[in-house]
């Protein structure tokens, strides 16, 4: 019982956690399950955190991979949102919080000598990108 209770009290620490970091940023957009391993994303999202957003779409463009293709629409969806929804300016906005975290992974088998089989791991992501504003928030 006593266990049981220790969980359920981390579990209530870790949301609250959570809970303040995703106040830091103004508008968020997230794509989850994304068919790309976090790692890989993770390189791309170095190159545009803390630029402004249109630094941030200026770099994606030129970006060959499938990361930058998936981080360019939640960095488009993230500012539509902040546009539509909290009425803020394109201009001042810049790209405050953004990572990768990993999914689900989907399990399958490969065959491999004298009939052993080994894992394959094929590892989804859950890309989240925090908008802000420069001037006042």
């Amino acid at each position: 019982m006593a266990n049981l209770l220790r969980q359920e009290y981390l579990g209530g620490i870790r949301q609250r956690n959570w809970l303040k970091t995703m106040k830091k940023a103004q508008v968020y957009a997230t794509h989850k399950y994304a068919r790309l391993a976090p790692n890989k994303v993770r390189v791309v999202i170095d190159l545009v955190r803390g630029q402004p957003v249109s630094e941030a779409l200026r770099i994606l463009k030129f970006d060959k991979t499938k990361a930058a293709d998936l981080l360019t629409k939640v960095l488009k969806s993230a500012v539509a949102n902040a546009s539509n929804n909290h009425n803020l300016k394109t201009e001042n906005m810049f790209v405050d919080e953004v990572y990768a975290n990993g999914g689900p992974m989907h399990k399958r088998i490969r065959i491999v000598a004298k009939s052993r089989t080994s894992p394959i791991l094929k590892r989804t992501s859950h890309i989240v990108v925090g908008i802000s504003e420069r001037g006042g928030k």
